[in-house]
């Protein structure tokens, strides 16, 4: 998909839903007969007001790499970090015909917090186990895929970063197919997802996500929920243009560093295994996950577990992450021997400025012990504490690095979230 093509489709959207609320009022029931049935329109929302400090001053903690800022090197406390705002319609036009629209503000790697369109799509329930969606829809990755903005909902003041904090792409245009079937007494939801996504990563440069296939499946055994999914697109971005037209300049030598790390048409697989266990007085969950692409990007494995006990209305939490590079965070890069005094210079320079990306590739331990406090049926205060130490040269998922910065260092980080919803 280019652009006109997703500008075309969020078009045909917007204009499906426009018709579908001026003209739908009309459903089959089960026997064939036409029903009148009213349409309905509900709205809801949802937020986190949230402030970190972290102890770190080389550089900043944050909880994605599309933020522009986080606590730390820029500023000792920060509430951008886990701050956002969401609102979500939900029309019903009939006992098959529905749609759903969610907004999402938080902070962008341009310092904004401009409204997203997170969700827009359109759902046909064809049979009482068969539902089809186009639009704009949670791609289908991890436990949290189709909450991980409503921290209301999960433990914790946000999802571990070693898992949730490196994938840019959350939602994609597109359609699914869900079918829920059962196995004795094991239930099912099947997801099979095909589309496209399209991400901000500061004015100019953008992500792109085409031929978008996920399959995810969620298995649920009273307590116990298993999901597991696998994401594979074919990714480009503008980054690192310049760099790579650079090495380009040294002949084949060159051409080959472009070749294996350039983020142009590269495909990029994840997949994730995840098993929550809650009978209520307690919960236990894990995931792991693993990231694969021949490019800047790198590929990464990653885990965490955590383990929480209710008691009333407070949930003490403790949790244990950890992600690892699977592939080089260093390249020799360019052969200098023999090459001119003023040529070897610049091939030096472009070299150092590979493998200073190649160490973004995280490589990061992190522990954390927490406190959630419900205040009533819609609102939770959240206590975090985390001690983060990035490895092996990394920076692990800090951002903003300064000259000072020590891989290895621990950073202490304090967090406090107020969650609602409305």
């Amino acid at each position: 998909m280019q652009q006109p093509f997703r500008r075309h489709f969020l078009t045909f959207t917007g204009l499906a839903l426009g018709l579908m609320t001026g003209g739908g009022a009309h459903a089959e029931d089960g026997a064939g007969a036409a029903s009148s049935v009213s349409p309905s329109l509900s709205v809801s929302g949802f937020g986190t007001v949230g402030l970190v400090h972290a102890s770190e001053r080389h550089a900043d903690f944050t909880s994605s790499v599309l933020k522009k800022h986080g606590a730390g090197a820029t500023r000792r406390w920060s509430a951008d970090v886990d701050t956002r705002l969401g609102l979500q319609l939900d029309l019903a036009l009939s006992k098959r015909w529905s749609a759903v629209l969610q907004v999402v503000s938080e902070q962008d790697l341009d310092n904004s917090y401009r409204p997203r369109v997170e969700w827009a799509n359109i759902k046909y329930q064809a049979t009482p186990e068969l539902a089809l969606r186009v639009g704009r829809m949670a791609l289908p990755m991890f436990l949290a895929a189709e909450y991980r903005k409503v921290g209301y909902i999960y433990p914790w003041v946000r999802p571990p970063v070693e898992a949730y904090g490196s994938m840019p792409f959350t939602s994609g245009d597109g359609a699914d197919v869900n079918y829920r079937w059962s196995l004795g007494p094991l239930r099912n939801v099947s997801q099979v997802f095909y589309g496209y996504a399209d991400v901000g990563l500061g004015k100019p440069r953008r992500a792109y996500g085409r031929h978008i296939t996920g399959l995810a499946n969620t298995s649920d055994w009273g307590a116990l929920s298993v999901r597991a999914s696998v994401i594979d697109t074919e990714a480009t971005t503008d980054i690192g243009i310049a760099l790579f037209d650079a090495f380009d300049a040294f002949g084949p030598a060159g051409a080959a560093l472009t070749r294996a790390y350039a983020i142009d048409h590269k495909r990029y697989s994840v997949a994730s295994l995840g098993v929550n266990y809650d009978p209520g007085r307690w919960f236990a969950m894990a995931e792991a996950s693993r990231s694969i692409t021949h490019s800047l990007l790198g590929a990464t494995r990653s885990v965490y577990a955590s383990a929480g006990w209710r008691q009333g209305s407070f949930t003490p939490y403790l949790t244990w992450a950890r992600v690892h590079a699977t592939s080089a965070t260093n390249d020799p890069g360019l052969p200098l021997a023999g090459l001119p005094p003023a040529l070897a210079a610049r091939g030096a320079a472009l070299n150092q400025i590979l493998n200073g990306i190649l160490a973004t590739i995280p490589e990061q331990t992190s522990s954390s012990a927490g406190v959630r406090w419900d205040l009533g049926t819609n609102m939770a205060l959240k206590l975090q504490y985390d001690r983060v130490t990035p490895h092996r040269g990394s920076r692990g998922t800090l951002i903003n690095q300064t000259p000072g910065f020590v891989s290895g260092r621990t950073t202490h980080v304090a967090s406090v979230a107020l969650d609602f919803v409305y």
